[in-house]
Order: C-alpha cells, then sequence, then structure tokens
C-alpha cells in the first residue's frame, strides 16, 4: 500500500458525524453510533497504521541523513576538527586576520583565537582547530537594525547559523559607531550583546564571544556604550588600544599610535568601572602612521593639516596606516633611522619623499610592544592580542624573518 493510498482511504466513513463534533479529542456530542466497519475498511486501517509507522521511520531516516549530510559538509579531512574548540587556557593570544595566506606563517605555539574578518577559508578553520585555537566571525551590523527586537534576534539567528555552518567557535562583534547614552541604540547595543552570547553559548557549546571597545571608556569618538553592562554580557573586551590620536584635542602634531602611559591609563579607566581584568585583553597595533609634516622642526615636531574627525579638529586621519612589515623596510633608509620617544615609549623615524615633502612616521615595534605585554602580565589582563596579523612581512629573508618573530615574541615576554 503507497502512502497516498492510505491518504485518500482515511476519510472514508459509513456514517458522517453531527454538525460541530470534534473528531479527536474532548467530548462527542450524542448522535447515531457508528455501525461496525465492514471487513474491506478494517484491512484498509490495518494497511495504513502499518503505512504511517513506515512514515515515522522514513521522517527518522531522513534525519539521520540530514545530520550525516552536515558531518560530511565538514572540510578538514579529519571530521573531528570541525568539533567547537571548548577551551584554549587561561591566557590568551588574540588575532585578526584579514585573509589571503598570512596565516601559514603565524606563530601558532601562540594564538588562541583567530578572528576571521576576511574571506572564509576553511582550510584556516582546519589548520587553527588542529593546534588548539578558536576561529570566530566577524559581527556587524548598522544600531539602527537592532533596536526592534525582532530584527534584533533575526540578525542573532543568521550569525549563529552562519557560525554552525562554517564550523566555527564564536563571533567577534566590532561595532564603532556612534552611540549617545539617552539613545535607543544605547540600550539596544547592550541587548544585542547579551542575546547574541547567550544564543552562541546555547547552540554551540564553548563558544567564545567578544565585544571590541575603544583604548579607553571616555566616549571615545563619540562611542558612549554601556561598558560595563556589555563586559558583563560577553565573555571579554577586545580593548583597541590603536588609533589613539583619532581625535586630537590639543596641538595638531604627530604623536605615537598607542603612547604608552596613554594606553595604561584607558585600563585602569576600565578597572576602575568595576570590570574585572580578566575581562579585557589588550589590543596593540602591528602597524604605524605615516604623516605628511606641514613644518617639521629640528627637535622632531611634526605639524599637520587639520582633519576632523567626529567633533575634534584634527586627528591621525591626517596620516595613513603603514604595516609594520613595510615600515621596516623604509626605517634603516630614511633620512633619521629609528628613534625614540622616552616620553610616550614609541619609536618614530622621518624621511624626505619624492616632491620634497617631510613626513613623520609613529609605530610600535618589539620593545613598545614588550612594555606593554609586561603591564598585561603584571595587571592580569585576559590577555593580548593584534590588529592585525597579516602585517608583518613573513617572507623567507633572513632579516626579516627575525623582526617577525620579534613581534610575535613580544606578545609574551
Amino acid at each position: 500500500m503507497t502512502i497516498s493510498s492510505c491518504t485518500r482511504a482515511a476519510p472514508i466513513r459509513t456514517s458522517s458525524p453531527d454538525p460541530g463534533r470534534p473528531l479527536r479529542g474532548g467530548a462527542a456530542s450524542p448522535g447515531p453510533a457508528r455501525p461496525p466497519a465492514p471487513p474491506a475498511e478494517t484491512e484498509l486501517a490495518a494497511g495504513c497504521d502499518m503505512a504511517c509507522r513506515g512514515c515515522a521511520g522514513l521522517l527518522l531516516l531522513l534525519g539521520l541523513l540530514q545530520l550525516l549530510g552536515r558531518a560530511a559538509a565538514c572540510p578538514c579531512q579529519d571530521p573531528r576538527l570541525c568539533q567547537p574548540i571548548a577551551g584554549t587556557g587561561n591566557f590568551e593570544v588574540f588575532v585578526f586576520d584579514v585573509g589571503k595566506e598570512a596565516w601559514k606563517s603565524y606563530d601558532w605555539s601562540k594564538i588562541t583565537t583567530v578572528a576571521a574578518f576576511g574571506k572564509y577559508d576553511p582550510e584556516l578553520l582546519c589548520f587553527a582547530h588542529s593546534k588548539g585555537a578558536r576561529v570566530v566571525l566577524k559581527g556587524d551590523v548598522p544600531l539602527k537594525e537592532i533596536v526592534d527586537p525582532a530584527k534584533r534576534a533575526a540578525w542573532i539567528s543568521q550569525q549563529v547559523d552562519l557560525a554552525k555552518k562554517q564550523y566555527m567557535d564564536g563571533i567577534n562583534i566590532d561595532i564603532e559607531q556612534e552611540v549617545n547614552e539617552t539613545s535607543p541604540e544605547y540600550y539596544a547595543l547592550t541587548e544585542l550583546v547579551k542575546e547574541t552570547t547567550d544564543a552562541f553559548h546555547k547552540e554551540i557549546p564553548g563558544s567564545q564571544v567578544t565585544f571590541d571597545v575603544a583604548w579607553s571608556p571616555a566616549c571615545i569618538d563619540k562611542r558612549c556604550y554601556n561598558y560595563t553592562g556589555i563586559a558583563a554580557a560577553c565573555d571579554f573586551l577586545f580593548v583597541m588600544s590603536y588609533d589613539e590620536q583619532s581625535q586630537i584635542w590639543t596641538d595638531c602634531i604627530a604623536k605615537a599610535n598607542a603612547p604608552y602611559l596613554q594606553t595604561l591609563v584607558g585600563y585602569e579607566e576600565y578597572i576602575t568601572m568595576g570590570i574585572d581584568p580578566k575581562k579585557l585583553v589588550m589590543g596593540v597595533p602591528w602597524y604605524g602612521y605615516d604623516y605628511v609634516c606641514l613644518n617639521l622642526s629640528e627637535d622632531h615636531v611634526c605639524s599637520l593639516s587639520k582633519v576632523p574627525f567626529r567633533g575634534a579638529p584634527c586627528s591621525d586621519a591626517a596620516g595613513r596606516q603603514v604595516p609594520y612589515g613595510a615600515i621596516m623596510k623604509q626605517v634603516n633608509s630614511s633620512i633619521s633611522g629609528a628613534l625614540w620617544d622616552e616620553v610616550q615609549n614609541s619609536p618614530f623615524y622621518e624621511y624626505k619623499d619624492s616632491l620634497g615633502h617631510f613626513h613623520q612616521v609613529w609605530y610600535d615595534d618589539p620593545h613598545s610592544i614588550s612594555l606593554k605585554a609586561a603591564y598585561v602580565k603584571n595587571r592580569g589582563l585576559r590577555g593580548i592580542g593584534m590588529w592585525n596579523g597579516n602585517s608583518l612581512d613573513y617572507s623567507r629573508e633572513a632579516v626579516a624573518e627575525k623582526q617577525t618573530e620579534a613581534m610575535w615574541q613580544a606578545l609574551t615576554p
């Protein structure tokens, strides 16, 4: 008997029920008794029962096939590498990767988490998992779209589904938009982080949800967030201790990307708010800023053109970002060579371009990073990380290899 014949046969009756009489459940209203079913109908009912049992078995089989299909979609040769990474030790080394294949040259003995900000790379996922490191999604959404709880839930569901599909281990929420403390977005952002964390922890056991914040909680770049609420809601905050000249309120001159004392003040402000140091991961820059000087004095003061940003009259937007690998190729041929600022604990150098313009370049090197890494250890922070892992020279040249090794080593002196 086919399922379709059972479906057609089911409605057959020898008498019609009274109007309004329930067909299943509840008390039946008085009506004429149904006569015994004829033999043909009895056989049909028995066949239907067998067919329905077959339907249930078929549905179960389909469900199992779906599960097997998901497992078959695992991009790793060893299916065990598609299991989520549940724990990575006590000290976090958080790496942002922006794509391509630089990751093949990373120091995987240190890495605990890779935030994949480039195109999804299943080879990276499998390799990271083989090293016991997490790979997490990038999460960004216009804040106006998550004020509505339904839209917020839809966005979260999409991220969880994507993480599952790609066998990833969580999400790094990177929202750097302006927020006013009295706005609906202020409250919606905190709810977004909490609901995202709850959803990921439920759907992907052991997963990690993190949130990126500015170097200080003092409404930097008009990002007035509920920092204590967000810290409590997620696994930890990644503190972006760079671009610290995004708003220059004093003299419009070139300065360090991440001055040592200014960087530490930011962490003390977070901790003073009541945020546990174990909820803070320090982000350091593996890049610098190249500024064109309107005037370069003999005592190394580089005056900048005024480029406003979010209310400030001057900003690091007057310069351009340069990766550490490129900086190392230029510094030795510059007119100044590598210099060191004792106040900001930062290296810099100066050069003259083909048009005759003087430039000043500020950056971080193993020495400046190791100073901050020592603070991470002494203050008991959750860990350290960088923007971004791709910024070094991973060529096989002997000098480049030593420079790259030193930068990785500086993270955990």
